[in-house]
């Protein structure tokens, strides 16, 4: 059968569900996520801060303290801010890097941008009375937001940077977390909050040879630019003598490689799959706009987003971008069976998916490196990418695409890189492999949690997490965590991490007001939450199935066993989790908790 629409070519749907799935097995790998590693051991060079003056040093602080917060980016943030403005003032932030920001500290690397319109995307927008400049703030901006964020709510005193936790353990006669840094520090909290972030821990892929290369290179979430030159908004003159080589085209690759084009005296880029490269139309602020705005304007605009990308049909598309885009009216709301439905969302997915293509031919002259640009995979299968001089780029004559087909890089030697027996040498390169997502909670920590009777989270879930709600764990009292593990997800992740923030201001709040000492998830309510998420998984408005090409939506293409299904997030949709934790404060009980207050007596 062809499809086809109104000035579109018409394609075959069979013919491409075969051509996916070649792709797809071209890429399968029996490591999974483990082919990456981590900035540890020989690659801790990999993980210096190239940010901040070497040498700082600080008294360890030993206290006790209401709560600690690990993670200063927008997760600790807005936890923090939400528990200032819920009268909570003794609140102590850990802090790996040299200040706020968290990913926005990290990724200064050039041409770093939101990919999500920063009008949602950037928190507590009405709360600082800041609007963006444009529609899709780039990194300088977007840190300089998060200090701005940081001296309005009084964080900066609260803050312990270039510190890192070492361990976390339950004190159960002082009923607090005993928290110790690499600083010596030791902090007695009554609540901790983790919010470390999904992009947290900076990743490498494990390529035979990376601590053999003799000459200079970097992740680009520790770019060098005392050896790059240039800045932020890129122009690398220290380049233009260099051959340079950049290992993977994800989100990042594809913001940084226009100015490694634009610089390098040759710049090779070495790809494993092509990603999906939308327009993006950037824009500045529309002053005329701005004054039209009304206060709640945020909050309306990020729920109205949240809701078009879940797959509920908006009568007005607040934000049209390209993610809107995706999940325009895909004709499946007026089907009349579940089966029309998902035949409508297929057939769109094709149709989309074959502009994305469209669109690579239009732009790129050499046919070759137009066709090796392809993406041959479902529009959710890996994050969308947007962006206008990414194609571009590889008309540049110093430029090559180095397509491996779906293999990957062979090995890393002292001079270059090796593609299918050929050696490329580099001065220079770059890893652009981003960071750890679907690798499992507890390793993307970097240090353990032991709650009663010093029993470590990691064995707590070695056979796959429990959970109520993704943010409390039986056995590890007033231990909050935000993640992705059997919590909500979002393309528009601030939207849920603001919400957690909430969830937990008000979680604490209430135990300060009603003489709460601890509370910790029952296991009845962690089961019952763990049969909604199974419920959510099989209706989800989903990302990265096993159908799809490898990447980090679906665990690299490895099979899912039980544990890692354990380890899933609610799949229902970004608003209707939001719902769940709205609807569970407003009934006031904090049902599915058990507490225990100054008397030591237990109530439910």
């Amino acid at each position: 059968m062809n499809a086809t629409k109104k000035g579109e070519a018409s394609f075959s749907p069979e013919a491409l569900r075969d051509k996916y799935r070649l792709e797809r097995e071209k890429r399968l790998r029996a490591d999974g996520s483990a082919q990456y590693v981590d900035f540890s051991g020989v690659y801790a060079d990999f993980d210096k801060d190239p940010y901040v003056e070497p040498g700082f040093t600080r008294p360890a602080v030993r206290e006790k303290t209401e709560v600690v917060i690990v993670g200063g980016g927008f997760g600790g943030m807005l936890a923090a801010t939400r528990l200032r403005q819920a009268g909570v003032d003794s609140i102590r932030i850990v802090e790996k890097g040299g200040d706020f920001g968290g990913t926005w500290y990290w990724n200064r690397y050039p041409g770093a941008a939101c990919d999500v319109e920063s009008y949602i995307y950037m928190p507590l927008l009405e709360e600082t009375g800041y609007i963006p400049t444009e529609k899709y703030a780039k990194a300088t901006e977007i840190f300089a937001h998060c200090q701005r964020i940081g001296r309005q709510f009084d964080l900066y005193r609260a803050a312990l940077f270039q510190t890192s936790v070492a361990g976390m353990d339950w004190d159960d006669d002082a009923r607090r977390w005993i928290v110790t840094t690499d600083r010596g520090d030791r902090l007695a909290a009554r609540f901790v909050i983790i919010a470390g972030g999904v992009l947290h821990k900076a990743k490498l892929p494990g390529i035979p040879g990376i601590e053999t290369f003799k000459g200079h290179s970097f992740h680009t979430s520790r770019w060098d630019y005392a050896y790059t030159g240039g800045g932020p908004m890129g122009g690398l003159d220290r380049l233009a003598d260099k051959r340079v080589g950049i290992i993977g085209t994800g989100a990042t690759a594809v913001q940084a490689i226009p100015h490694l084009g634009a610089s390098a005296k040759q710049l090779y880029v070495f790809q494993r799959t092509p990603s999906s490269i939308g327009a993006r139309n950037n824009q500045p602020t529309d002053e005329a706009w701005v004054k039209t705005l009304r206060p709640g304007w945020q909050h309306e605009r990020i729920v109205n987003f949240s809701a078009i990308v879940s797959g509920r049909p908006q009568e007005v598309d607040l934000v049209r971008d390209g993610w809107t885009y995706i999940f325009e009216d895909d004709g499946s709301a007026r089907a009349t069976t579940p089966e029309e439905a998902a035949q409508q969302r297929l057939l769109s997915d094709f149709r989309k998916m074959e502009e994305i293509r469209a669109r690579v031919d239009a732009l790129v002259k050499d046919p070759a490196t137009a066709e090796a640009l392809k993406p041959y995979y479902y529009q959710l299968c890996k994050r969308p990418c947007f962006h206008d001089e990414y194609l571009d780029t590889f008309n540049r004559p110093n430029v090559q695409l180095v397509d491996t087909e779906g293999k990957g890089v062979e090995r890393i030697t002292p001079t270059g890189v090796v593609v299918k027996g050929k050696e490329y040498p580099v001065d220079c390169l770059i890893y652009a492999s981003g960071f750890e997502v679907s690798s499992e909670y507890t390793r993307r920590l970097g240090f353990d949690i032991r709650g009663r009777g010093g029993k470590s989270l990691r064995d707590s879930w070695a056979e796959g997490a429990s959970t109520l709600h993704g943010m409390h764990s039986r056995g590890y009292p007033n231990l909050l965590m935000f993640s992705t593990t059997q919590s909500g997800w979002a393309i528009n992740f601030v939207h849920i991490l603001d919400e957690q923030a909430k969830h937990a201001a008000y979680i604490i709040e209430q135990c300060r007001e009603r003489g709460i000492e601890t509370i910790e998830a029952t296991e009845q309510a962690q089961q019952q939450w763990w049969e909604v998420i199974l419920g959510t998984l099989a209706r989800g408005v989903g990302f990265g199935g096993p159908e799809c090409t490898p990447g980090y939506y679906n665990n690299e293409g490895a099979a899912f066993g039980p544990r890692e299904i354990r380890m899933a997030g609610y799949a229902g949709g970004t608003l209707e989790f939001i719902q769940i934790l709205h609807d569970w404060r407003n009934s006031g009980d904090l049902a599915g908790l058990e507490v225990t207050r100054a008397a030591a007596t237990p109530n439910m």
